[in-house]
């Protein structure tokens, strides 16, 4: 096996394989080429600047360097297995292809500052691609809501049935909760677009003195305040754990609820065929798998904070080994979104709805006592006597085997002189709805406002997701 380590000189025996099994990065390590490169181009420009390189030169390395981008990504130029790393694989072609000019690049940088800038550009990427994919479920959401603007089941507190509530609104809460996750990865962004290139080790560079010009190649706001900082910081990555946490969370809530809407005892949904499973020894079932994987996944996105965290709780400032394992966390919460994003947003997308069935659920366990309530506040009686009459008559209504609605003038008025027969004029799950128009509410029409204000928001989230954050390697110049 060929030695293309970076480091070794001072040493009088050659590192044993477990040592160099143990600090080989994953061959998943070498998505990051792509971000090395563009690095690396910025990189030769502050030589160019510092002197040590010629203008021939610097053209050379950079259009070799974009020429490795298109043969990496094509699968015509592999790292080896004595690639320690994508620093060691990129300076290993380099040198290969330009001889000592390859040689010179390593000047001024270290694999410390190299390392944080590539995972925050990939990151910076990955949170635009992320959003892209959770605003495909949010299409799938607000498509399905706007179709049942006036579908309407019961809502929920403490898994009991609570009040009555239009679909849509049941669809948009989650979808709220997923605009909001959008919001932290952009948030996330803006705290994360400072370049650490220019830090080498931990002190900054003799060499590279203009790190700004680097930062805004690489599409950053400017260089980070701190070597010590900008080599030795990994909160923008347990940030960005965070956010993958949180949306994981709120997916897993997501699914929770389909996994009821679809079982025998709710039938609410149905899901699309090409979105369920089956049994291999029940020819009966349709399992939804999909929300039950996701539910699933989410424990690795939390887990992957965790380990973030712990990583970083004791860690001297500057560089440390330790901070390696912030690709290894990045890297699967990455991979899982990727995988759970598309096919929660296709099975919602394409999930049936059972509206006659909601509808006879929505009256289902006195849901409309609050009406009764509310309908004597308004007219006088003070809430906790409302209170205590409306619970006297759903006590009635269980003893007798009846719904609100279903008794008679004189029993209800038998309960209290105040539930005058008017009293059911509110006692349907139509008027419950339509009471409650206030900004939020679950009125038609608010409900219809709230989704019109999600989707612009969802347009501009849109407009942020198509941001390029790197400039293209091949149309690099020097």
């Amino acid at each position: 096996m060929t030695d293309t380590r970076l480091w070794g000189a001072r040493f009088r025996s050659p590192p044993d394989p477990a040592l160099m099994t143990l600090s080989r990065g994953g061959l998943d390590h070498f998505r990051l080429t792509r971000f090395d490169i563009v690095s690396s181009q910025a990189h030769a420009r502050q030589l160019r600047l510092a002197g040590l390189l010629t203008e021939a030169e610097c053209n050379a390395i950079v259009a070799k360097l974009g020429e490795l981008d298109a043969a990496i990504a094509s699968g015509a130029v592999r790292p080896t297995a004595g690639d320690e790393d994508v620093h060691t694989f990129m300076e290993r072609v380099l040198v290969e292809a330009l001889g000592p000019t390859g040689a010179k690049l390593r000047a001024g940088r270290s694999r410390n500052d190299q390392a944080a800038n590539n995972l925050k550009l990939y990151l910076r990427e990955q949170s635009r691609a992320i959003g892209a994919l959770l605003l495909d479920l949010q299409d799938a959401l607000t498509h399905q809501a706007g179709q049942h603007l006036d579908t309407l089941v019961p809502g929920f507190t403490h898994l009991q049935a609570a009040q009555p509530v239009v679909f849509a609104h049941q669809l948009l809460a989650h979808a709220q909760t997923f605009s909001r996750d959008i919001s932290r990865l952009i948030d996330w962004d803006r705290r994360a677009a400072y370049s650490p290139l220019g830090a080498a080790a931990m002190a900054g560079s003799a060499i590279a003195l203009h790190p700004a010009i680097s930062a805004a190649e690489l599409g950053y706001d400017g260089p980070c305040e701190n070597s010590i900082d900008a080599v030795g910081s990994r909160d923008h990555v347990a940030e960005f754990l965070f956010v993958c946490a949180m949306l994981g969370t709120h997916l897993s809530r997501l699914s929770e609820e389909v996994t009821l809407w679809v079982s025998r005892q709710f039938r609410w949904v149905e899901l699309d065929d090409a979105f369920s499973t089956g049994s291999s020894i029940m020819p009966q079932k349709k399992n939804p798998d999909i929300a039950e994987l996701t539910r699933g996944r989410s424990a690795r996105l939390i887990s992957l904070l965790m380990d973030m965290l712990v990583a970083l709780k004791g860690l001297p400032f500057s560089y440390n080994r330790d901070l390696s394992e912030d690709k290894y966390s990045a890297f699967e919460a990455i991979d899982v979104l990727h995988m759970v994003l598309p096919a929660m947003a296709g099975m919602m997308r394409t999930l049936q709805v059972n509206k006659e069935r909601m509808r006879a659920d929505a009256t289902q366990g006195f849901t409309l006592a609050t009406e009764v309530a509310d309908w004597l506040s308004r007219r006088g009686v003070p809430f906790a006597q409302a209170h205590e009459i409306t619970g006297a008559m759903v006590r009635a209504c269980e003893e007798r085997g009846l719904e609100l609605h279903q008794l008679s003038d004189a029993e209800l008025s038998s309960i209290s002189s105040h539930l005058l027969p008017e009293v059911r004029t509110v006692l349907t799950p139509e008027a419950a709805v339509a009471a409650r128009s206030g900004h939020g509410g679950t009125a038609p029409l608010q409900v219809q406002a709230q989704l019109e204000r999600l989707q612009a928001t969802v347009a501009a989230q849109r407009q942020w997701t198509q941001q390029a954050v790197l400039p293209s390697a091949a149309g690099a110049t020097a």
